[in-house]
């Protein structure tokens, strides 16, 4: 946005409410994988384990209280975050349309350095990691309810295909989540313009 002067002025780009949920979301997210890893130590389904030093809990019962208070704070504030963007339309702003071609010619462009970036515009590869990321934290709730409450939430779990492949489901989740955060946290930190307006909301971008 241009002035009578010529000059820039930063216009709002992010809602306090999405920054607000945004980050409340990757503390949850941060808490439930640290411990999740924790919990998986305990129980390894495969041949490998997370350093104790990346988890958090200290023990089995420590992690499960940590990982459950994340799931708690991460279910209700995304939900929240679901209810606003699809009542306001953000996600109809921000996330649509999808094009898996123009996704795959996004990331082409991203390897060799020319993929250009707009604050607070969303390219077709964004787009299509934002809603990716939000159906696996979707999917990595309920295989956990299924693991928690196998009796109780036997239908759930029978649609996870049984206990062993709910803790499979889980898990893949939670690596697709993963996944997506060192690729969102590196062009955060490598891409001008992309990580302050999630603090202060505001930056210079077209409209």
């Amino acid at each position: 946005m241009v002035d009578a002067a010529g000059a820039t002025t930063p216009r709002a780009i992010h809602p306090l409410f999405v920054r607000v949920t945004h980050w409340v979301n990757a503390f949850a997210i941060f808490v439930m994988v640290l411990s999740g890893w924790r919990i998986y130590n305990a129980s390894p389904l495969f041949g490998f384990e997370f350093p104790p030093g990346f988890t958090l809990g200290g023990w089995l019962a420590g992690a499960l209280a940590w990982h459950f208070a994340g799931m708690w704070l991460l279910a209700l504030n995304g939900a929240a975050y679901l209810a606003y963007g699809i009542v306001s339309g953000h996600f109809k702003r921000k996330f649509l349309p999808i094009s898996l071609s123009r996704a795959l010619d996004d990331v082409t462009l991203a390897s060799q350095g020319r993929l250009a970036h707009a604050p607070g515009r969303y390219n077709a590869a964004q787009r299509l990691l934002y809603v990716g990321v939000i159906l696996a934290v979707i999917v990595a709730i309920l295989s956990g309810l299924a693991i928690w409450k196998p009796v109780q939430l036997h239908g759930l779990t029978a649609v996870m295909g049984g206990y062993e492949a709910a803790r499979l489901v889980h898990f893949f989740a939670m690596a697709a989540i993963v996944a997506f955060l060192v690729v969102h946290i590196g062009l955060a930190v490598t891409v001008k313009g992309v990580l302050a307006p999630m603090f202060a909301g505001r930056a210079e971008a077209p409209r």
